[in-house]
């Protein structure tokens, strides 16, 4: 009888962090592939407590019944409640450059690595510099405006 809860746990619980790994965990990590070791040890002992019949018919139920999850977790509108439903249409700096102008100066408030905060014009807005790195508290100038991206150049 422990024979079989062990066998069915380790098969179980290799289900379950499988099914954990690919709908919660994307990316090969330690959890599938501790989900998957379970099911090889699972399987790898009904095999030695019970012999090939019984290792073969439960080798093709956790094939079957890994297959039955994936499809019921991925068809079934169970993951709903637990995805995102709302969303953001917004942009950085979106009204934010209405009183800014090429050639205008200010100062940095963090490092630019190379995008970082400045202040410009009485105001914080993100920036950007073209690859270059310019450290917190240097004065910076307006280079150029695109979109919603502020170019910006250290000042000497």
């Amino acid at each position: 009888m422990v024979e079989w809860s062990t066998v069915i746990s380790l098969i179980g619980f290799g289900l379950i962090l499988v099914v954990v790994e690919i709908i919660f965990v994307p990316g090969t990590t330690l959890v599938g592939v501790i989900g998957f070791c379970f099911l090889i040890a699972g399987v790898g002992l009904s095999f030695k407590y019970f012999g090939a019949e019984v290792g073969w018919i439960m080798l093709g139920s956790t094939a079957v019944a890994c297959g039955g999850l994936l499809y019921f977790s991925f068809t079934s509108d169970i993951w709903k409640r637990f995805s995102l439903k709302s969303f953001s249409n917004s942009k950085v700096n979106e009204g934010d450059l209405d009183k800014l102008a090429v050639g205008m100066e200010g100062q940095t408030i963090s490092a630019l690595r190379p995008i970082g905060k400045a202040e410009l014009n009485n105001q914080t807005v993100e920036v950007k510099t073209n690859g270059g790195y310019v450290d917190s508290g240097s004065k910076i100038r307006i280079v150029k405006i695109i979109s919603n991206q502020i170019i910006v150049e250290t000042i000497n």
